[in-house]
């Protein structure tokens, strides 16, 4: 058998995600192993299951080991506090007269509205199960149409060229919600950050391997633009007419929302919400570790090392002159 060019396996792996274009051919078998070997070095590697226990529960965090557990926090850039108030649900909606508050915006990350409470707690009880999530999905069958003149292109962005959404309006609007708080607080801790089909668009919705908490994993960044000196990668259909720069943001492209951790009792929390920015800067642990070398350079972190994915979450700019985003799953 042979092997693609260096370039062109790069270019495919940097795509992040099944949802790169579909004219690239499969990948040869060896490059899906297992990226977490025992190692000889007496280094404590960190895995994927210390990165979500140290933003998990007292117990979970407790039981990482000290010296990775103090690496990976140095690497977190938190959107929202890690310093959870007691549980406060709020219902997420469209205020008449101006948005939610600062401080309104982090609790609904802390504590979500009940319906994605119980979507949270779903996934734990399921056993990580993702057919649980796909049964709350509504069956209508929903055309992904042109999105910033992506079909002109040939540039099919979504895993399918068709989506959905769930039944309970309010889980989509939380979806919404997610997009634009990391649009609005990224500045904050040095990532500039665009919702359109080059950078920031989608999301991997996934159920912990070890807990089965409920995670999303967003990948900013998708398709920078080709440079002969900084970025000489041919991504495809998807990266062309692309104005996304390559510079040291990219160190901060995968952004982790955890939704809060169910406890033993119907009505107990063991942890509240997270979002997070993980940086993979390359002196830090994130990038040693939890990226692999073959994909180094674009800072990817894969959303099936962090547990069982269930649904690619995509928003997505459908209108013509005005921005029209609308969430699709596929």
């Amino acid at each position: 058998m042979s092997y693609p060019s260096i370039t062109f396996r790069f270019a495919l792996f940097l795509s992040f995600s099944l949802t790169a274009s579909s004219w690239l051919p499969p990948l040869p078998l060896p490059l899906f192993s297992k990226r977490y070997a025992p190692s000889s070095s007496a280094i404590r590697k960190a895995t994927p299951s210390d990165l979500l226990s140290v933003l998990g529960s007292k117990p979970q965090s407790s039981g990482v080991n000290p010296g990775v557990a103090r690496q990976l926090k140095s690497c977190f850039k938190f959107l929202v506090p890690f310093s959870p108030v007691q549980p406060c649900h709020r219902k997420l909606g469209r205020p008449k007269h101006s948005g939610p508050t600062q401080r309104e915006e982090n609790e609904l990350i802390w504590w979500p509205p009940e319906p994605v409470l119980e979507l949270a707690r779903l996934a734990v009880d399921s056993g990580g199960e993702p057919a649980a999530i796909h049964r709350l999905l509504d069956p209508a069958i929903i055309s992904v149409p042109d999105c910033e003149g992506s079909k002109e292109n040939r540039c099919q962005l979504t895993r399918t060229p068709y989506g959905r959404r769930f039944i309970c309006q309010e889980l989509n609007l939380y979806l919404q919600f997610l997009f634009q708080l990391i649009v609005d607080r990224g500045p904050s801790v040095g990532l500039d950050v665009t919702l359109n089909r080059f950078d920031l668009f989608h999301g991997h919705l996934f159920l912990a391997l070890d807990s089965g908490r409920l995670g999303i994993l967003f990948h900013a960044k998708e398709y920078p633009a080709y440079d002969k000196q900084v970025f000489p990668y041919n991504m495809g259909y998807c990266q062309r007419g692309s104005n996304v720069t390559y510079n040291d943001s990219m160190n901060l492209r995968n952004i982790l929302w955890l939704a809060p951790m169910p406890g033993d009792s119907d009505e107990s929390w063991v942890a509240p919400g997270v979002l997070v920015v993980l940086d993979a800067r390359p002196d830090g642990i994130i990038y040693r570790d939890l990226i692999p070398d073959y994909v180094n350079f674009a800072r990817t972190i894969y959303e099936d090392d962090l547990g069982d994915v269930a649904v690619d979450v995509n928003y997505l700019n459908v209108g013509s002159e005005t921005g029209n985003y609308q969430i699709f799953i596929c």
